[in-house]
C-alpha cells in the first residue's frame, strides 16, 4: 500500500502513520509537496473564524473531549480554505507527539506569540480549557474593538472617496465644455476661472503621470513606513494627531490592558508577559516603555513605580496598577483599566462620528461648491467680458 501525507518531518509522518495502525516500510520525501503544504499554511485567517475555533475548542475540552478529537471536528465542520489545512497540519503534529503549543508555533501568522503562549502556560498548569476559554474572551473583546474603529472610519472615507471622485469628474468632463464656450467671449477669464481652467488642461494632458506620480508616492510611503525610522516617525505622529491622537492612545492603552491582564490571570511570567505586550501593543513608542519597564522590573522595581517613568502610560493606569500590587489583583485591575479605555473609546467614537459627519458634508459641499462657483463666475460678470 502506498501514499502520501504531510508531515513537518519523516519521523513525524512514521508516527502519524503507526497512530492509523499501518507500518512503515519506506518513507520518501514527495516532490514540491512539502513547500506546497508549507505555502497553503501561510494564508491568513479572519479574526471572526480565530474567534469561533477558540471558543468552540474551549467548550468541547470543557466537556471532557480529548483535544485530537476536538481538532478533527473543528477542521472538518469549518468553512475557511485558508484555516482547514492549518488544523489539519496542527492535529498531525499533536498526533505525532508534539505538544498544542508547539504544533500551534508552527503558525505565527495564525497564532500569534501571546496566544502560543496562553496555550502552553494552560498545558503547563493542566487548565488548557479554562485557558482557552480566556483566549476566546480576549479575541471576542479585541474583534469588537477594531470593529467598532472601522465602523467609525468607514463613513468619512466613504465621503471623501465620493468627494475625490466627483471632484475629478468635473474637472476631467465638465470643465473643458465651460472652457470652450468662454472662448468665444474674447475676453480675460477672472483669475479663479482661468486657473481652474489650466488646472483642467494639465490634469487631462498629464492624467497617467499624475497617477503615476500619485501612486509611486504612496507606494514610497509605505516602503518608508515599513523601515525602523519610519515605523517610528509614524508612530510618533499618530499620537499627536488633532482629534484622533488621543483615541489611537486610548485604543493602544487599553489593548495593552487587556494583553496584560489576560496572559498574568494565565500564569504567564510578568518578564515573558511583558515582551508580549510591547510585541502586540501597536506602538513602537508604547513597546519600547515597555521593553524599558520589563529592564526596571528585572533591577527590582515595582511594576507600577517602572511604568510611571514613561509619559505614555496615563497616571491613572499607573495608579490602578500600584492598587492592584497593593491588594495582590493586578490582573483584575488591569481588566478594569481596559473595560475603562473601551467605554471611553465608544464615547469618543461616537462623538468623533456625529462631529465628522456635518465636517465632511460641509467640506463635500466646498470641494463642489468652488468649481461650480468658479465655472459660473463669469456668467455673473457676462456684461463685462463679452465683447461683441
Amino acid at each position: 500500500m502506498a501514499g502520501e501525507i504531510d508531515a513537518a518531518d519523516q519521523s513525524g509522518a512514521a508516527a502519524l502513520l503507526m497512530n492509523r495502525n499501518l507500518v512503515v516500510t519506506q518513507l520518501r520525501l514527495g516532490s514540491g509537496r512539502k513547500a506546497a503544504a508549507v505555502a497553503r499554511y501561510q494564508g491568513k485567517v479572519k479574526a471572526q473564524d480565530m474567534v469561533v475555533f477558540t471558543r468552540q475548542l474551549a467548550t468541547m475540552m470543557a466537556a471532557g473531549l480529548p483535544l485530537v478529537q476536538s481538532m478533527t471536528a473543528l477542521e472538518e465542520q469549518t468553512e475557511s480554505k485558508t484555516f482547514k489545512p492549518i488544523l489539519r497540519n496542527v492535529t498531525e503534529r499533536i498526533e505525532a507527539g508534539d505538544s498544542f503549543s508547539q504544533a500551534l508555533a508552527q503558525h505565527p501568522k495564525v497564532f500569534n506569540r501571546l496566544y502560543v503562549s496562553m496555550v502552553e502556560a494552560g498545558e503547563t498548569g493542566g487548565l488548557l480549557a479554562e485557558i482557552l476559554d480566556r483566549v476566546a474572551s480576549y479575541l471576542e473583546a479585541t474583534a469588537r474593538l477594531k470593529k467598532k474603529v472601522k465602523s467609525a472610519m468607514s463613513y468619512p472615507t466613504i465621503v471623501c472617496c465620493i468627494a475625490i471622485v466627483i471632484s475629478l469628474f468635473l474637472i476631467m468632463k465638465v470643465i473643458p465644455i465651460f472652457a470652450d464656450i468662454y472662448k468665444d467671449f474674447g475676453a480675460k477669464l477672472p483669475a479663479p476661472t482661468q486657473m481652474l481652467i489650466s488646472f483642467s488642461e494639465l490634469l487631462r494632458n498629464y492624467f497617467l503621470f499624475f497617477l503615476t506620480g500619485t501612486a509611486a508616492f504612496i507606494f514610497g510611503l509605505i516602503k518608508l513606513k515599513k523601515t525602523k525610522q519610519g515605523t517610528e516617525a509614524w508612530d510618533r505622529l499618530k499620537l499627536r494627531l488633532p482629534l484622533f491622537g488621543k483615541l489611537i492612545h486610548k485604543i493602544c492603552m487599553s489593548r495593552f490592558a487587556r494583553t496584560f491582564a489576560a496572559l498574568l490571570r494565565s500564569g504567564v511570567p510578568i518578564l515573558e508577559t511583558l515582551r508580549i505586550v510591547g510585541q502586540s501593543s501597536g506602538n513602537t513608542l508604547v513597546e519600547y516603555a515597555v521593553v524599558a519597564t520589563a529592564t526596571g522590573i528585572e533591577k527590582g522595581e515595582s511594576l507600577a513605580v517602572a511604568l510611571g517613568q514613561h509619559k505614555v502610560f496615563p497616571p491613572m493606569l499607573v495608579r490602578m496598577v500600584s492598587a492592584g500590587e497593593q491588594t495582590g489583583k493586578v490582573d483584575v485591575m488591569l481588566e478594569k483599566i481596559s473595560d475603562f479605555y473601551d467605554e471611553e473609546i465608544e464615547a469618543t467614537l461616537n462623538g468623533l462620528t456625529s462631529l465628522i459627519e456635518p465636517l465632511l458634508i460641509v467640506f463635500l459641499g466646498v470641494v463642489v461648491g468652488t468649481i461650480v462657483i468658479c465655472m459660473f463666475l463669469p456668467i455673473f460678470k457676462l456684461n463685462e467680458i463679452v465683447q461683441f
